[in-house]
């Protein structure tokens, strides 16, 4: 199955500090023999290093079961070329789950931690929104929905038009008022589908859509559009109903949402340095993109594809902090170092439903630490906090109620 916003927040959401999660992404790729083995050793090479860096014999036990189960997938893996696979397991809970995904997520990995990694996932569905195409003639309109590069269809509309006589009865008269008639049906069948699709808007099924039909039809169709639905159109292309199959939708979708999807995060990037540069609603850098994350300002978070950058994460209320104490200063327990920032604000980010976009190839980026934000609102000036316990009265008063809260 593939999978959805709701199944990563879950994921998201997972967390229980006497148990091990197991992540593994499978990418496939071409055997370079008949014989197709090397999917499964590398699956066990992954598993026996997994295995090999767990410190205690009880953290080995705990799961070698997960890591087996996944071994035994092996052999049904390396006869899939076309998706990757997705698996998060945790037997101290009895959780498994199983994803199928678009063979994109870069490299077979496995992880053993105590959440799931989420990168090659948010990857995927972090700036993506839910996206509807509507295929339209004048008397049907089939809506898809595209998640993932999977197309499915929601909707079929159909809306037959009034069979007329040869006859154009006395002076054209008949004829002409057919003709109107007709019309009169193409935009009721319009107006219908347009109402369709803003209910559909309005109930969160779609955040986004695509226009596919014949030229002529649009500037009708357009008229009867709420605004609310206008606004969030991003590409139309031209189709002919009876004539497209699955995959030519797919391909001319996917490539109006990849190019929307490069022409915001361009944007962002522009917006929120600006705003960084005049003190208005931008922060860059690790420390006040976390400081604001945990105080859930952040609309849009921006991260850099060569971010690197040491931190450390509390064990018991998950406050990350990019100054590298032994002691969270958030609620006094021992922190441990992670050395990859960006997966490790993912839970965080997924938990707050925050817009996220991966940045790479930019000067201008690279030069403010590779992460930045935009922010909900203009924050007030805070002293960040600092390494010692002392400072920690300076912190805001709400981190520290969710911090115990959490």
């Amino acid at each position: 199955m593939s999978m959805t916003r709701e199944q990563i927040r879950e994921l998201a959401e997972f967390q229980d500090s006497n148990s091990l999660a197991v992540t593994f992404y499978f990418q496939p790729s071409t055997p370079r023999n008949k014989a197709h083995k090397e999917h499964t050793i590398l699956i066990k090479d992954l598993a026996r290093e997994a295995l090999h860096g767990l410190e205690s014999k009880a953290a080995k036990e705990a799961v070698r079961g997960d890591i087996d189960r996944i071994l035994r997938l092996s052999d049904e893996l390396r006869s899939n070329g076309t998706h990757a696979k997705a698996v998060f397991a945790c037997a101290g809970q009895n959780f498994w789950r199983e994803y199928d995904l678009p063979a994109t997520v870069g490299s077979t990995q496995l992880f053993v931690d105590r959440h799931f990694h989420l990168k090659p996932v948010a990857h995927l569905l972090g700036a993506s929104p839910l996206l509807a195409i509507v295929l339209l003639d004048r008397h049907r309109a089939r809506i898809f929905d595209l998640r993932l590069g999977e197309l499915i269809e929601r909707e079929d509309l159909f809306h037959p038009l009034t069979r007329r006589g040869r006859s154009d009865g006395f002076g054209g008269y008949d004829g002409g008022h057919a003709e109107r008639h007709v019309e009169d049906e193409v935009r009721q069948h319009f107006k219908n589908t347009a109402e369709n699709l803003k209910e559909l808007m309005e109930r969160g099924v779609f955040e986004k859509w695509i226009l596919a039909c014949q030229d002529a039809h649009r500037p009708l169709f357009e008229s009867q559009l709420h605004p609310y639905v206008s606004q969030r159109l991003i590409g139309q292309f031209h189709a002919d109903l009876a004539h497209p199959s699955k995959d030519e939708i797919r391909s001319h979708a996917q490539q109006i949402l990849d190019q929307w999807l490069d022409q915001r995060r361009r944007d962002l990037v522009a917006q929120t340095l600006n705003h960084a540069r005049s003190n208005g609603r931008g922060v860059t850098g690790l420390r006040r993109v976390l400081r604001s994350l945990e105080m859930a300002e952040i609309q849009t978070l921006l991260i850099g594809e060569n971010l690197q950058a040491h931190a450390v994460e509390c064990t018991g209320c998950g406050h990350i902090d990019a100054h590298l104490v032994s002691y969270c200063p958030v609620c006094g327990r021992a922190t441990q170092e992670i050395v990859d920032v960006g997966e490790a604000i993912l839970p965080w980010v997924v938990r707050r439903d925050v817009e996220t976009f991966y940045v790479k190839n930019d000067a201008e980026f690279d030069k403010v630490g590779n992460i930045a934000a935009l922010l909900r609102f203009r924050p007030e000036k805070v002293q960040p906090i600092s390494s010692s316990s002392g400072d920690v009265a300076e912190y805001p008063g709400r981190l520290r109620r969710y911090a115990r809260g959490r």
